[in-house]
Protein backbone atom coordinates (compact mmCIF):
# COMPACT_ATOMS: atom_id res chain seq x y z
CA UNK A 1 0.00 0.00 0.00
CA UNK A 2 1.41 3.39 -0.98
CA UNK A 3 1.53 6.25 1.49
CA UNK A 4 -0.31 9.52 0.80
CA UNK A 5 3.01 11.06 -0.29
CA UNK A 6 3.66 8.19 -2.71
CA UNK A 7 0.15 8.13 -4.16
CA UNK A 8 -0.05 9.08 -7.84
CA UNK A 9 -2.82 10.26 -10.11
CA UNK A 10 -3.18 7.61 -12.82
CA UNK A 11 -5.29 7.93 -15.97
CA UNK A 12 -6.35 4.65 -17.61
CA UNK A 13 -7.93 4.37 -21.05
CA UNK A 14 -10.02 1.37 -22.04
CA UNK A 15 -10.80 0.86 -18.36
CA UNK A 16 -14.20 -0.80 -18.66
CA UNK A 17 -12.90 -4.37 -19.06
CA UNK A 18 -9.85 -6.60 -19.38
CA UNK A 19 -6.42 -5.18 -18.65
CA UNK A 20 -7.75 -1.66 -18.11
CA UNK A 21 -10.24 -2.77 -15.48
CA UNK A 22 -7.67 -5.00 -13.78
CA UNK A 23 -5.14 -2.16 -13.72
CA UNK A 24 -7.72 0.15 -12.17
CA UNK A 25 -8.37 -2.39 -9.44
CA UNK A 26 -4.67 -3.02 -8.82
CA UNK A 27 -3.60 0.62 -8.65
CA UNK A 28 -6.64 1.82 -6.73
CA UNK A 29 -6.10 -0.99 -4.25
CA UNK A 30 -2.50 0.15 -3.82
CA UNK A 31 -3.66 3.64 -2.85
CA UNK A 32 -3.24 5.53 -6.11
CA UNK A 33 -5.86 7.99 -7.35
CA UNK A 34 -7.29 6.57 -10.57
CA UNK A 35 -9.26 8.32 -13.30
CA UNK A 36 -10.92 5.94 -15.73
CA UNK A 37 -11.98 6.43 -19.33
CA UNK A 38 -13.89 4.28 -21.82
CA UNK A 39 -16.92 4.41 -24.07
CA UNK A 40 -19.01 2.08 -21.88
CA UNK A 41 -19.72 4.50 -19.06
CA UNK A 42 -22.20 2.22 -17.30
CA UNK A 43 -19.38 -0.25 -16.67
CA UNK A 44 -17.10 2.54 -15.48
CA UNK A 45 -19.74 3.84 -13.09
CA UNK A 46 -20.25 0.38 -11.59
CA UNK A 47 -16.50 -0.15 -11.22
CA UNK A 48 -16.04 3.24 -9.57
CA UNK A 49 -18.86 2.53 -7.13
CA UNK A 50 -17.27 -0.78 -6.18
CA UNK A 51 -13.79 0.70 -5.75
CA UNK A 52 -15.05 3.67 -3.73
CA UNK A 53 -16.89 1.28 -1.40
CA UNK A 54 -13.48 -0.27 -0.71
CA UNK A 55 -12.00 3.14 0.11
CA UNK A 56 -10.41 4.03 -3.23
CA UNK A 57 -10.14 7.48 -4.76
CA UNK A 58 -11.55 7.01 -8.24
CA UNK A 59 -13.63 8.79 -10.87
CA UNK A 60 -14.46 8.30 -14.53
CA UNK A 61 -15.38 10.07 -17.75
CA UNK A 62 -16.66 8.90 -21.12
CA UNK A 63 -13.73 8.60 -23.51
CA UNK A 64 -13.24 7.95 -27.22
CA UNK A 65 -9.50 7.68 -27.85
CA UNK A 66 -9.97 8.18 -31.59
CA UNK A 67 -11.04 11.79 -30.86
CA UNK A 68 -8.28 14.16 -29.77
CA UNK A 69 -10.89 16.50 -28.29
CA UNK A 70 -12.30 13.66 -26.18
CA UNK A 71 -8.86 12.64 -24.91
CA UNK A 72 -7.91 16.24 -24.10
CA UNK A 73 -11.19 16.71 -22.22
CA UNK A 74 -10.48 13.49 -20.31
CA UNK A 75 -7.03 14.73 -19.27
CA UNK A 76 -8.36 18.18 -18.37
CA UNK A 77 -11.06 16.64 -16.18
CA UNK A 78 -8.42 14.64 -14.31
CA UNK A 79 -6.35 17.78 -13.71
CA UNK A 80 -9.44 19.58 -12.44
CA UNK A 81 -10.40 16.67 -10.19
CA UNK A 82 -6.97 15.74 -8.80
CA UNK A 83 -4.73 18.70 -9.56
CA UNK A 84 -2.34 17.01 -11.99
CA UNK A 85 -1.40 13.88 -13.91
CA UNK A 86 1.39 11.57 -12.81
CA UNK A 87 0.76 8.52 -15.00
CA UNK A 88 -1.12 7.74 -18.20
CA UNK A 89 -1.85 4.10 -19.01
CA UNK A 90 -2.62 4.03 -22.75
CA UNK A 91 -4.53 0.75 -22.73
CA UNK A 92 -7.48 1.07 -25.14
CA UNK A 93 -7.13 -1.33 -28.06
CA UNK A 94 -8.96 -3.46 -30.62
CA UNK A 95 -7.92 -6.68 -32.40
CA UNK A 96 -10.22 -7.76 -35.25
CA UNK A 97 -8.01 -10.44 -36.80
CA UNK A 98 -8.35 -11.45 -40.45
CA UNK A 99 -6.20 -12.37 -43.47
CA UNK A 100 -5.12 -9.34 -45.50
CA UNK A 101 -6.82 -10.79 -48.58
CA UNK A 102 -10.19 -10.40 -46.84
CA UNK A 103 -9.72 -6.63 -47.34
CA UNK A 104 -11.58 -5.71 -44.16
CA UNK A 105 -10.40 -2.15 -44.68
CA UNK A 106 -12.76 -0.53 -42.17
CA UNK A 107 -11.31 -2.79 -39.48
CA UNK A 108 -7.75 -1.93 -40.55
CA UNK A 109 -8.61 1.73 -40.12
CA UNK A 110 -10.23 1.05 -36.74
CA UNK A 111 -7.04 -0.63 -35.50
CA UNK A 112 -4.93 2.28 -36.70
CA UNK A 113 -7.34 4.77 -35.12
CA UNK A 114 -7.59 3.06 -31.73
CA UNK A 115 -4.26 1.26 -31.31
CA UNK A 116 -1.94 3.90 -32.76
CA UNK A 117 -3.76 7.19 -33.11
CA UNK A 118 -5.34 6.64 -29.70
CA UNK A 119 -1.90 6.24 -28.12
CA UNK A 120 -0.68 9.40 -29.83
CA UNK A 121 -3.77 11.29 -28.67
CA UNK A 122 -3.09 10.18 -25.11
CA UNK A 123 0.50 11.37 -25.31
CA UNK A 124 -0.57 14.68 -26.83
CA UNK A 125 -3.15 15.22 -24.08
CA UNK A 126 -0.84 14.65 -21.10
CA UNK A 127 2.63 15.61 -22.30
CA UNK A 128 2.26 19.41 -21.87
CA UNK A 129 1.11 18.94 -18.25
CA UNK A 130 3.94 16.49 -17.54
CA UNK A 131 6.50 18.83 -19.13
CA UNK A 132 5.14 21.70 -17.05
CA UNK A 133 5.59 19.64 -13.88
CA UNK A 134 8.95 18.21 -15.07
CA UNK A 135 7.84 14.67 -14.37
CA UNK A 136 5.45 11.93 -15.31
CA UNK A 137 5.10 8.42 -16.67
CA UNK A 138 3.47 7.16 -19.87
CA UNK A 139 2.69 3.43 -20.00
CA UNK A 140 1.73 2.13 -23.45
CA UNK A 141 0.08 -1.27 -23.59
CA UNK A 142 1.34 -3.06 -26.70
CA UNK A 143 1.36 -6.82 -27.37
CA UNK A 144 3.67 -9.70 -28.14
CA UNK A 145 2.33 -9.00 -31.64
CA UNK A 146 4.53 -5.92 -31.49
CA UNK A 147 7.50 -8.31 -31.49
CA UNK A 148 6.37 -10.93 -34.01
CA UNK A 149 3.95 -11.17 -36.93
CA UNK A 150 1.51 -14.05 -37.35
CA UNK A 151 -0.97 -14.83 -40.13
CA UNK A 152 -4.25 -12.86 -39.74
CA UNK A 153 -2.52 -10.39 -37.39
CA UNK A 154 -0.50 -8.34 -39.90
CA UNK A 155 -2.33 -5.04 -39.44
CA UNK A 156 -2.74 -5.52 -35.70
CA UNK A 157 0.99 -6.25 -35.44
CA UNK A 158 1.78 -3.19 -37.54
CA UNK A 159 -0.05 -0.96 -35.05
CA UNK A 160 1.74 -2.56 -32.11
CA UNK A 161 5.17 -2.31 -33.76
CA UNK A 162 4.33 1.37 -34.26
CA UNK A 163 3.47 1.77 -30.57
CA UNK A 164 6.94 0.45 -29.71
CA UNK A 165 8.55 2.90 -32.13
CA UNK A 166 6.61 5.88 -30.76
CA UNK A 167 7.43 4.84 -27.20
CA UNK A 168 11.14 4.49 -27.87
CA UNK A 169 11.25 7.83 -29.64
CA UNK A 170 9.49 9.54 -26.74
CA UNK A 171 11.83 7.85 -24.27
CA UNK A 172 14.90 9.10 -26.11
CA UNK A 173 13.49 12.62 -26.20
CA UNK A 174 12.71 12.62 -22.47
CA UNK A 175 14.91 13.14 -19.43
CA UNK A 176 12.24 13.62 -16.78
CA UNK A 177 9.33 11.59 -18.15
CA UNK A 178 9.38 7.80 -17.90
CA UNK A 179 8.12 5.64 -20.77
CA UNK A 180 7.13 1.99 -20.43
CA UNK A 181 5.87 -0.48 -23.03
CA UNK A 182 4.00 -3.49 -21.65
CA UNK A 183 3.52 -6.33 -24.15
CA UNK A 184 1.02 -8.98 -23.05
CA UNK A 185 0.76 -12.43 -24.55
CA UNK A 186 -2.51 -14.35 -24.40
CA UNK A 187 -4.50 -12.61 -21.69
CA UNK A 188 -8.11 -12.95 -20.60
CA UNK A 189 -9.95 -10.07 -22.28
CA UNK A 190 -12.69 -9.23 -24.77
CA UNK A 191 -10.32 -8.50 -27.66
CA UNK A 192 -11.29 -11.58 -29.67
CA UNK A 193 -15.03 -10.99 -29.24
CA UNK A 194 -15.44 -8.12 -31.69
CA UNK A 195 -15.02 -7.99 -35.47
CA UNK A 196 -12.49 -9.83 -37.58
CA UNK A 197 -13.05 -12.97 -39.60
CA UNK A 198 -14.99 -15.70 -37.74
CA UNK A 199 -12.23 -18.24 -38.43
CA UNK A 200 -9.37 -16.06 -37.21
CA UNK A 201 -11.19 -14.80 -34.15
CA UNK A 202 -12.40 -18.30 -33.32
CA UNK A 203 -8.84 -19.63 -33.47
CA UNK A 204 -7.62 -16.80 -31.24
CA UNK A 205 -10.39 -17.44 -28.72
CA UNK A 206 -9.59 -21.13 -28.64
CA UNK A 207 -5.92 -20.41 -28.03
CA UNK A 208 -6.79 -17.91 -25.31
CA UNK A 209 -9.08 -20.42 -23.60
CA UNK A 210 -6.17 -22.89 -23.43
CA UNK A 211 -3.38 -20.48 -22.53
CA UNK A 212 -4.56 -17.09 -21.29
CA UNK A 213 -3.28 -15.64 -18.06
CA UNK A 214 -5.56 -13.35 -16.02
CA UNK A 215 -5.59 -9.65 -16.79
CA UNK A 216 -4.40 -9.10 -13.22
CA UNK A 217 -0.98 -10.46 -14.25
CA UNK A 218 -0.58 -7.55 -16.68
CA UNK A 219 -1.90 -5.14 -14.06
CA UNK A 220 0.81 -6.37 -11.69
CA UNK A 221 3.46 -5.66 -14.34
CA UNK A 222 2.11 -2.14 -14.86
CA UNK A 223 2.04 -1.56 -11.11
CA UNK A 224 5.66 -2.70 -10.86
CA UNK A 225 6.74 -0.10 -13.42
CA UNK A 226 4.59 2.66 -11.91
CA UNK A 227 5.89 2.11 -8.39
CA UNK A 228 9.59 2.39 -9.22
CA UNK A 229 11.45 5.52 -8.01
CA UNK A 230 11.40 8.52 -10.34
CA UNK A 231 14.98 7.86 -11.47
CA UNK A 232 14.19 4.26 -12.52
CA UNK A 233 12.51 3.85 -15.89
CA UNK A 234 11.31 0.32 -16.66
CA UNK A 235 11.22 0.61 -20.45
CA UNK A 236 9.80 -2.72 -21.57
CA UNK A 237 7.96 -5.66 -20.03
CA UNK A 238 6.89 -8.73 -22.03
CA UNK A 239 4.45 -10.89 -20.07
CA UNK A 240 3.40 -14.21 -21.63
CA UNK A 241 1.77 -17.38 -20.37
CA UNK A 242 4.50 -19.89 -19.61
CA UNK A 243 2.91 -22.29 -22.09
CA UNK A 244 2.72 -19.80 -24.96
CA UNK A 245 5.05 -20.58 -27.87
Amino acid sequence: MTTAAESKTVLITGASSGIGEATARRLAGAGHRVFLGARRTERLAALCEELRAAGATVDHRELDVTSLDSVRAFAAAAVEEYGGIDVLVNNAGVMPLSPIEDLRIAEWEQMIDVNLRGVLHGIAAVLPEMRRRAGGHIVNVSSVSGHRVDPTAAVYSATKFAVAAVSEGLRQESRDIRVTVVSPGFTQSELTHHGGSPEAQGAARAAAERLAIPASAIADAIAFAVDQPANVDVNELVVRPTAQG
